[in-house]
């Protein structure tokens, strides 16, 4: 399975747009994001998604609610039984019913329960337990959906993979619930001007942070009884930087001021803006990561340093999701790739070099 986040707000003339996604390459679309709010207003972009999925009849399209800026109200949304059966009929009222065929199911994104989220989120103790219980309200609705429309519905959720963040989790009761659970395998270490990887396959000697990385965040989820074939593994199409970071190390593990704003800041930087933008050529050195399995780029005279992931690398999880016989893949964002992340997905990393 490949399934690919697509965030419409990057969409611009000339650039990325709904219409030019390698829907072939897919097995599922996640559109973001649905607003969990009192009102849950859309963009104009469901004619297109219409267009790319009647070409494309394979693809199974999934509204993804919530997101990194649109999660303020799931706390409020879950905390009663009322709170959780109102929520789970707006969601078909909202997308479903005024969209016939459109979507074929939903993918709940809450960043995150309990703690850890935005600013200004709501957030309670009991979020763990009463996000089980909005899930399995989410399921019964459109499981009476299915049921009218004749037709297979899923349900998806994405989840941190940050140990402090799988805890606040009932993680294999949710797994019982929903059809597949997307890893957000990245961000291991955003909003920190530590220069480490973004997204590591595995730890690497020096690293203070070894319970960060792609493999001990996928063992976390299977120790708490969450079956590898409910498991997607996330591959981040972006990388982030860290300004004023000391040589030493080619400056990896060292400790630099603040996110780099030339490139990307606190949203990190696009593989298809970083290539682009074509870094060796301008100062800076790659290097690549035996251990860890990821690359990353160090300017010394400028102090910056950016961890990504390319080709390699992304071959290499793949390798890795295929192995340990997960559900597949996850893609955020599809509009981050120049083409060469996705393609790299179907190329074995043998065939393929440092």
């Amino acid at each position: 399975m490949v399934a690919g986040y697509v965030a419409p707000w990057k969409a611009r003339p000339g650039g990325p747009g709904i219409k030019m996604i390698p829907a072939r390459e897919l097995t599922h679309l996640m559109y973001a994001f649905g607003t969990v709010s009192p009102s849950s207003p859309f963009g104009g972009n469901f004619i297109q998604l219409a267009e790319l999925k009647r070409d494309n009849p394979q693809l199974r399209v999934l509204i993804s609610l919530g997101g990194w800026n649109g999660s303020r109200y799931f706390s409020a949304a879950a905390v009663t039984p009322r709170s959780r059966a109102r929520f789970a009929q707006s969601v078909i009222d909202a997308f479903f019913r005024p969209y016939p065929g459109l979507f074929d199911g939903v993918d709940v994104d809450w960043e995150f329960p309990v703690s850890g989220g935005r600013a200004g989120n709501v957030a309670r103790p009991e979020d763990r337990g009463n996000f089980t219980l909005l899930i399995a309200e989410v399921r019964r609705k459109l499981a009476e959906f299915s049921a009218l429309e004749r037709r297979e519905m899923e349900l998806t959720i994405a989840v941190s993979a940050a140990p402090d963040k799988i805890v606040n989790l009932e993680a294999a009761a949710l797994a019982g619930l929903v059809d597949r659970i997307h890893l957000m395998a990245y961000d291991f270490h955003a909003g920190s001007a530590f220069a480490a990887f973004n997204a590591p396959l595995f730890a690497c000697a020096g690293d203070p942070y070894p319970d960060l990385n792609v493999d001990a965040s996928v063992n976390a989820l299977i120790r708490v009884g969450v079956p590898p074939a409910k498991l997607t593994l996330g591959m981040a199409f972006f990388g982030r930087a860290v300004a004023n970071v000391p040589p030493q190390n080619g400056g990896l593990f060292q400790k630099g001021a603040t996110a780099s704003e030339e490139w990307g800041g606190s949203d990190g930087v696009d593989y298809r803006d970083l290539v682009a933008r074509r870094p060796e050529e301008h100062g800076f050195r790659r290097f690549w990561s035996d251990e860890a399995q990821v690359p990353w780029l160090y300017n010394a005279e400028r102090r910056i340093w950016i961890s990504y992931d390319d080709p390699l690398s992304i071959a290499r999880k793949a390798m890795y999701a295929r192995a340990h016989a997960l559900a597949g893949v996850m893609i955020w964002d599809l509009f981050a790739d120049d083409g060469s992340l996705l393609a790299a997905l179907r190329v074995p990393p043998a065939r393929r070099s440092k």
